[in-house]
């Protein structure tokens, strides 16, 4: 008997295309060229099998019924969320070294300090602030400290709320941090975040081109390798209301690939790495 013909999916025509990225793109700003048209394919295919539907159309016709809930789960699927511990390394020697130790002071002596990890996947950024913090302040439950952590995904949200990582993700956490503010479970192999470090972070839903919600300002915003998936429109957007909801003296902390330009937020000024501003 000859082999098994290979398994042909449903195709994507160029008008569903083109509709996909619109409500991608009305959604959460998603820029979605022709050159993705193939990883558009790959990723609503996965969702196409999961409801049991045999045509992107069919799938078109789905969003139109269930409205807002699907339209934000596809544009979910559309995007990565790829995180991991104290990832791009040098942001967080910075952190630790130049940023966070004048703001704990400050906060020690009864200021507040509120940090927003913008885009925060699974929440590895967030717990990895939330560990620089009580590396340099161990106690810090009578400091009005918090880091607020969002994501458009709401499944990723839940998974960070659980705080629970196998050990194959902790690879890049200090022996030290592990001890101290992770539980063990041998069992399942994985690390469970304290409740202590735990209570330093809250996690909430939240479309970075919808409305913020938020009434404060933040001393520090780290969103990175988020606006990668925007048109250069939306990153502007993007860049200035960051602008607007830095505190004076405030930071931000962009991904490798990102830059700020100074016509769209002429008050963030690079720092000693062309990715951390800081606003003047």
């Amino acid at each position: 008997m000859g082999a098994l013909p290979p398994r042909i999916g449903p195709k994507l025509s160029d008008t569903t295309f083109r509709a996909i990225s619109d409500i991608a793109h009305d959604v959460a700003g998603l820029h979605l060229p022709a050159s993705k048209k193939a990883l558009v394919a790959s990723r609503i295919s996965r969702r196409l099998s999961r409801l049991a539907l045999s045509s992107f159309e069919d799938y078109l016709g789905l969003i139109q019924e269930r409205g807002a809930p699907e339209r934000r789960r596809m544009a979910t699927a559309l995007t990565t969320n790829v995180s991991t511990f104290f990832r791009e390394q040098h942001h967080f020697a910075v952190l630790e070294q130049v940023i966070l130790p004048p703001l704990l002071a400050r906060a020690a002596q009864g200021d507040r300090l509120r940090i927003w990890s913008a885009g925060c996947a699974n929440g590895q950024e967030a717990y990895s602030i939330a560990l620089s913090i009580l590396d340099i302040s161990p106690d810090t439950k009578a400091l009005d400290v918090r880091v607020l952590a969002t994501d458009i995904d709401p499944l990723a949200i839940r998974t960070a709320q659980l705080g629970a990582y196998h050990a194959s993700m902790m690879s890049d956490v200090p022996a030290a941090h592990k001890e101290r503010h992770f539980d063990y479970d041998a069992s399942a192999q994985t690390y469970v975040a304290s409740p202590a470090l735990r209570a330093l972070v809250l996690f909430r839903e939240l479309n970075l081109h919808g409305p913020w919600p938020m009434p404060g300002r933040f001393d520090i915003i780290f969103c990175r390798n988020v606006v990668i998936y925007f048109d250069e429109e939306g990153r502007n957007a993007l860049w200035s209301r960051f602008q607007e909801k830095l505190t004076d003296g405030g930071w931000l902390l962009v991904g490798h690939s990102e830059r700020v330009p100074e016509s769209v937020a002429p008050r963030l000024k690079v720092q000693n790495a062309r990715t951390i501003y800081r606003l003047g």
